[in-house]
């Protein structure tokens, strides 16, 4: 059947509308996997800059150079918390946050020392004198040859208490969900990437197109140690009720500190208080030992 020539006009303007609708479509899908691509480089911030030695805290530490199982080369710090050089009962192995290196972590290492523990701060894959490139799988798999590390130490799994910083929480939990430990340390932490990712831009489906995920409060229902949860109603960056959402999910005993100051400098700004909040955890692993 032909068309006649009062269709073509209509029919034109269908095919018009129908060419418009794909094009909004197809800018819009461009568009989303432009913004799901920056969030995704937004994860990882690493620096290879060591602005800071480790020797600037006067203590006893040792420059650690270790493999993961996909033999990636890995650097640590490790310090003693005592000065006699003899080791503490426990180590916190810290996780560190998105940005940055573990020279950057000197005021948490410190307050750390000072509150009793032995601490291994190390850098993830692709971070400081970290070789490789830093991803989710991978920061897991470098935290388990850092708890090797100290295994290898003489630390027993149940004297390792894992300790997780903003990001970082995300890797602590895997570590406490796969290996043993004594006790979990989550500071500043969300409780999923997409969460909080759908937090941060509420209007966009961000969450969605993540491929980075660090399911921490899914995964703290799987967890069976004293979980100390720090966070600060000051954080403009993962706010308060990540932790209060973390803190309901993860099983007795636990135990809520709130701290002071914004995201990137809690542990100053609370100071004493963050302290005396890990101490008070240390001694009751303590006094189970």
């Amino acid at each position: 059947m032909r068309s006649t020539a009062d269709d073509l006009p209509v029919n034109k303007k269908k095919f018009s509308l129908l060419r418009l609708a794909g094009l909004l479509g197809a800018a819009l899908v461009l568009f989303l996997i432009i913004v799901g691509c920056s969030a995704q480089r937004m994860v990882f911030q690493p620096s290879r800059m060591m602005e800071t030695s480790p020797s600037s805290l006067n203590r006893t530490y040792e420059d650690v150079f270790f493999q993961s199982a996909d033999r990636v080369r890995l650097n640590g710090w490790y310090f003693t918390a005592r000065k006699d050089r003899q080791k503490s009962p426990f180590a916190i192995l810290v996780c560190h946050g998105n940005a940055g290196n573990i020279c950057h972590r000197l005021t948490l290492v410190q307050t750390l020392l000072d509150a009793g523990a032995d601490v291994f701060a190390f850098d993830y894959r692709g971070y400081g004198s970290s070789e490789g490139k830093p991803s989710e799988k991978g920061t897991y798999l470098d935290a388990v040859a850092a708890w090797d590390w100290l295994h290898a130490r003489g630390y027993s799994g149940s004297n390792i208490v894992a300790l997780g910083e903003s990001l970082g929480g995300g890797v602590a939990c895997e570590l406490a969900a796969a290996k043993a430990v004594g006790r979990l340390i989550l500071q500043s932490t969300f409780t999923s990437l997409p969460d909080l990712a759908g937090d941060l831009m509420p209007s966009l489906p961000v969450g969605w197109l993540l491929s980075t995920h660090y399911a921490n409060r899914q995964k703290l229902a799987r967890i069976h140690v004293p979980v100390l949860v720090l966070h600060s109603r000051a954080d403009r960056v993962i706010p308060f009720e990540h932790a209060r959402r973390n803190f309901a999910a993860a099983n007795a005993p636990k135990t809520f500190c709130e701290l002071r100051g914004d995201h990137n400098d809690a542990v100053s700004a609370s100071g004493r208080e963050y302290q005396d909040a890990v101490r008070q955890f240390l001694s009751e692993l303590s006094a189970r030992r």
